[in-house]
Protein backbone atom coordinates (compact mmCIF):
# COMPACT_ATOMS: atom_id res chain seq x y z
CA UNK A 1 0.00 0.00 0.00
CA UNK A 2 1.48 3.42 -1.05
CA UNK A 3 1.07 6.66 0.65
CA UNK A 4 -1.64 7.73 -1.07
CA UNK A 5 -3.69 4.67 -0.43
CA UNK A 6 -3.05 4.96 3.31
CA UNK A 7 -3.56 8.57 3.15
CA UNK A 8 -7.37 7.79 1.71
CA UNK A 9 -7.87 5.40 4.07
CA UNK A 10 -6.94 7.26 7.49
CA UNK A 11 -8.45 10.02 6.21
CA UNK A 12 -11.89 8.97 4.33
CA UNK A 13 -15.61 10.01 5.32
CA UNK A 14 -15.94 7.37 7.68
CA UNK A 15 -12.62 7.65 8.85
CA UNK A 16 -12.59 11.67 9.37
CA UNK A 17 -16.10 11.17 11.03
CA UNK A 18 -14.52 8.72 13.71
CA UNK A 19 -11.47 10.80 14.03
CA UNK A 20 -13.63 14.24 14.39
CA UNK A 21 -15.73 12.75 16.87
CA UNK A 22 -12.78 11.51 18.91
CA UNK A 23 -10.82 14.94 18.75
CA UNK A 24 -14.26 16.79 19.82
CA UNK A 25 -15.03 14.55 22.89
CA UNK A 26 -11.31 14.69 23.87
CA UNK A 27 -12.35 19.08 23.87
CA UNK A 28 -15.42 18.32 25.57
CA UNK A 29 -14.03 16.59 28.20
CA UNK A 30 -11.03 18.76 29.06
CA UNK A 31 -13.86 22.04 29.12
CA UNK A 32 -16.03 20.18 31.24
CA UNK A 33 -13.12 19.41 33.64
CA UNK A 34 -11.71 22.49 33.93
CA UNK A 35 -15.47 23.87 34.15
CA UNK A 36 -16.09 21.68 37.54
CA UNK A 37 -12.97 22.03 38.75
CA UNK A 38 -13.27 25.98 38.89
CA UNK A 39 -17.02 25.22 40.49
CA UNK A 40 -15.37 22.94 42.92
CA UNK A 41 -12.85 25.76 44.03
CA UNK A 42 -15.60 28.50 43.66
CA UNK A 43 -17.79 26.26 46.28
CA UNK A 44 -14.93 25.63 48.57
CA UNK A 45 -14.24 28.87 49.31
CA UNK A 46 -17.42 30.22 49.38
CA UNK A 47 -17.86 27.75 52.23
CA UNK A 48 -14.68 28.68 53.66
CA UNK A 49 -15.79 31.91 54.02
CA UNK A 50 -19.16 31.38 55.39
CA UNK A 51 -17.38 29.08 58.27
CA UNK A 52 -15.23 32.03 59.15
CA UNK A 53 -16.43 34.80 61.74
CA UNK A 54 -16.92 38.51 60.69
CA UNK A 55 -13.96 40.36 61.75
CA UNK A 56 -13.59 44.11 62.82
CA UNK A 57 -10.54 45.38 62.84
CA UNK A 58 -8.17 48.74 62.46
CA UNK A 59 -6.10 48.90 59.63
CA UNK A 60 -4.55 51.44 57.16
CA UNK A 61 -4.89 51.38 53.22
CA UNK A 62 -1.35 50.46 52.38
CA UNK A 63 -1.39 50.00 48.61
CA UNK A 64 -4.55 49.97 45.48
CA UNK A 65 -3.86 48.15 42.95
CA UNK A 66 -5.76 47.51 39.34
CA UNK A 67 -5.98 44.69 36.84
CA UNK A 68 -7.24 45.40 33.18
CA UNK A 69 -8.04 42.26 31.13
CA UNK A 70 -8.46 42.79 27.36
CA UNK A 71 -10.16 40.70 24.70
CA UNK A 72 -10.68 40.59 21.05
CA UNK A 73 -12.78 37.96 19.04
CA UNK A 74 -13.02 38.09 15.60
CA UNK A 75 -16.15 37.19 13.63
CA UNK A 76 -15.67 37.45 9.80
CA UNK A 77 -15.45 41.01 9.45
CA UNK A 78 -16.26 42.05 12.67
CA UNK A 79 -13.86 42.36 15.76
CA UNK A 80 -15.25 42.37 19.20
CA UNK A 81 -13.08 44.04 22.03
CA UNK A 82 -13.91 43.67 25.75
CA UNK A 83 -12.49 44.64 28.54
CA UNK A 84 -12.54 44.42 32.70
CA UNK A 85 -10.89 45.59 35.30
CA UNK A 86 -10.92 44.12 38.65
CA UNK A 87 -9.73 46.14 41.71
CA UNK A 88 -7.30 45.39 44.84
CA UNK A 89 -6.97 47.17 48.33
CA UNK A 90 -3.88 45.83 50.35
CA UNK A 91 -5.02 46.61 54.47
CA UNK A 92 -2.03 46.65 57.14
CA UNK A 93 -3.99 45.92 60.32
CA UNK A 94 -2.93 46.67 64.03
CA UNK A 95 -1.01 42.94 64.01
CA UNK A 96 1.03 43.91 61.23
CA UNK A 97 -0.34 41.64 58.80
CA UNK A 98 -1.18 42.95 55.02
CA UNK A 99 -4.28 41.74 53.94
CA UNK A 100 -5.60 41.84 50.05
CA UNK A 101 -9.02 41.95 49.13
CA UNK A 102 -11.04 42.36 45.68
CA UNK A 103 -13.54 45.03 45.76
CA UNK A 104 -16.03 46.83 44.08
CA UNK A 105 -14.81 49.97 41.72
CA UNK A 106 -16.89 52.32 43.25
CA UNK A 107 -15.46 51.42 46.76
CA UNK A 108 -11.92 51.65 45.26
CA UNK A 109 -12.46 55.03 44.34
CA UNK A 110 -13.50 56.08 47.87
CA UNK A 111 -10.17 54.91 49.22
CA UNK A 112 -6.78 56.56 49.38
CA UNK A 113 -3.34 54.93 50.47
CA UNK A 114 -3.17 56.25 54.32
CA UNK A 115 -6.60 55.76 54.94
CA UNK A 116 -7.52 54.35 58.58
CA UNK A 117 -10.18 52.89 60.02
CA UNK A 118 -12.31 50.16 60.91
CA UNK A 119 -12.16 47.27 58.44
CA UNK A 120 -14.73 44.76 58.09
CA UNK A 121 -14.38 40.88 56.55
CA UNK A 122 -15.23 37.10 56.84
CA UNK A 123 -12.24 35.01 55.32
CA UNK A 124 -11.25 36.65 51.93
CA UNK A 125 -14.46 38.29 51.66
CA UNK A 126 -14.45 42.03 51.84
CA UNK A 127 -17.66 43.52 53.68
CA UNK A 128 -16.34 47.23 53.99
CA UNK A 129 -14.36 49.94 55.37
CA UNK A 130 -15.37 52.37 57.46
CA UNK A 131 -12.55 55.80 57.13
CA UNK A 132 -11.95 57.54 60.82
CA UNK A 133 -10.83 61.05 60.74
Amino acid sequence: MNSVEMFNNIFNFGMGVTMFNFIFTIFFLVFLIILLIAIVKGVKQWTYNNNQPVLIVYGRVVSKRLSVNHGTHHSGEINNTSTSTNYYVTFQVESGDRIEFSIKGIEYGLLSEGDYGKLKFQGTRYLGFERES
